[in-house]
């Protein structure tokens, strides 16, 4: 069984599209270049998450200023329907067990228009007996 076969994305979905528009931005972003961010958003970005400021610009400079520029990112799966993209283990300087991501981005005519995340700290081991990616 594949993707394709039982109303999964094809190649040629939007879906697809926005999934493949997510990693490419993605890997160049964890690469070291937070500048892939002015080419992905659109100029009237609109951001959701709490001090972080909108606009393609701030939100670009608030970036590579942030941790998230410095970190290692793995991503551990995208989830994409026709609109959004979404988790990724975040980690600081090596500092195990890092921070859980949940990114959620709205993508409009080709780019980023929104985004929301969820962020919370990798617990012990003990504490999460099923792992948390």
């Amino acid at each position: 069984m594949n993707e394709t076969t039982f109303g999964g994305p094809t190649a040629t979905s939007q879906a697809e599209r926005n999934r493949q528009l997510f990693l490419t931005s993605f890997a160049q972003f964890a690469s070291g270049n937070p500048d892939i961010l002015r080419s992905v958003l659109r100029e009237d970005f609109i951001e959701h998450s709490p001090g972080n400021p909108s606009g393609r610009v701030a939100f670009v400079e608030f970036i590579k200023n942030s941790p998230v520029a410095a970190a290692r990112l793995e991503l551990k799966r995208v989830i994409a329907d026709d609109q959004y993209v979404a988790h990724y283990h975040m980690i600081e300087r090596d500092d195990e067990p890092g921070t859980a991501v949940v990114d959620i981005w709205r993508i409009h005519d080709g780019l980023i228009a929104e985004h929301w995340d969820v962020v919370q700290p990798v617990p012990e081991p003990a504490q999460i007996p099923n792992g948390m990616f």
